[in-house]
């Protein structure tokens, strides 16, 4: 079994109204370091293979034909194997990125 971990943001060059008011109210806090905040989304889905192949191939098709617009939003994943380890942890065998 796999778990993927896959994050959604908007292309840089798309205006994100919701980072920005996120960003304003930050700045109105007293924090004048922060600047270019940007909101998205993050995913977890845990696939039932024993194929790294197979796992990617479905994180991939999933992303960009339901979770991420592929208009307007980018996509990256981190895939991870899930096993029986000391301390419960996934072992993170690869990452990914598709725009």
């Amino acid at each position: 079994m796999y778990l993927a971990k896959i994050k959604v943001t908007l292309r840089k060059s798309i205006l994100d109204p919701q980072g920005k008011a996120v960003e304003h109210s930050i700045l109105s806090l007293g924090y004048k370091n922060v600047e270019d905040t940007r909101i998205g989304k993050y995913i977890e889905l845990k696939i039932n293979t024993t194929s790294e192949a197979e796992a990617r191939k479905v994180v991939e098709e999933i992303s960009g034909k339901l979770i991420a617009n592929p208009v307007m939003e980018d996509y990256e994943y981190e895939l991870s194997l899930l096993t029986a380890s000391s301390n419960g942890s996934p072992e993170k065998i690869t990452a990914g990125k598709t725009h």
